[in-house]
């Protein structure tokens, strides 16, 4: 269906992550079973990271466990490295996606890698995941502006995604990571990408920072993507991007493409009340 519009919830995972309460496994697991009834084929709900780094994630393959997993859905799961997919896998995670940034600044501070050894990293979690039959989704951070940087070249950012394509990354995520992304700068960002990566095969990760999230997904969707991550009650922001507010909201972003005549097939009502669960964990 052409004017179909797939949302990837992202809140479980890089919504939460943030949170300074730590939220017990039975709150998460409530909130990704109520958002399993909402429609999504895809929600990212954990991570396997150095919990020293993201305590809030630590719990990941509790949460995992403990879900009522609906037909038809993928729950996904972070791993920044070979340890992190084999703990995933551990868990029946159901795909998997590793994140590298288009900035430099950004990558020594998130991962304490540059960009050529954080790709290199992921070598042989491809070749895992490959062995395994798991699906692996590439983030890129930080695709116009850097915390660290400023702006970002169009060009930086097709070559990261150029990298991650190669490899295998079924699909590349593009992240305005601190929301300072307009129209004009994600156009050019999406021309450059969409040289190198089918425009089917991208998806747009904007964050709400300065208020342009919306406008954002309408440049994205005017270049022919047709993916957005989102996540429900607006949750999120990174550790790493000082500043960076929440991810757009899901009910936001699906009350808007609605409006102008798309398809996301899911539940409002199920999203509304996913999103007053969010708001109520943040505590």
């Amino acid at each position: 269906m052409t004017n179909h519009i797939e949302i990837f919830e992202v809140g479980p995972r890089d919504g939460l992550q943030n949170e300074a309460r730590n939220i017990p496994v039975s709150e998460k697991i409530a909130l990704v079973d109520c958002l399993s009834q909402a429609g999504f084929s895809r929600i990212e709900m954990a991570s396997f990271v150095s919990p020293k780094w993201v305590p809030q994630m630590a719990s990941s393959a509790e949460v995992l466990a403990g879900i009522k997993r609906a037909k038809g859905v993928s729950y996904a799961a972070l791993t920044p490295n070979l340890r992190g997919f084999e703990d995933a896998l551990a868990a029946r995670a159901d795909e998997v996606a590793i994140f590298g940034s288009a900035s430099e600044g950004f990558s020594r501070a998130n991962i304490n890698a540059t960009i050529a050894e954080s790709l290199a990293r992921f070598v042989p979690v491809m070749q895992a995941a490959k062995e395994a039959g798991i699906r692996v989704r590439g983030y890129i951070s930080c695709v116009t502006d850097c915390p660290y940087d400023g702006s970002v070249a169009p060009a930086q950012v097709a070559h990261v995604a150029d990298q991650l394509f190669k490899m295998g990354c079924y699909e590349v995520s593009l992240g305005d990571t601190i929301g300072q992304g307009t129209p004009e700068t994600v156009s050019a960002m999406l021309s450059a990408v969409s040289d190198v990566v089918p425009v089917q095969q991208m998806a747009g990760h904007f964050h709400d920072t300065a208020g342009r999230a919306l406008e954002n997904i309408d440049a994205s969707i005017e270049a022919g993507v047709r993916v957005f991550d989102a996540a429900v009650g607006g949750l999120g922001g990174c550790p790493y991007a000082p500043g960076a507010a929440g991810n757009v909201a899901t009910e936001l972003a699906h009350d808007h493409l609605i409006k102008q005549g798309y398809d996301t097939g899911l539940n409002r009502d199920v999203l509304t009340k996913a999103a007053d669960m969010s708001r109520a964990m943040r505590g």
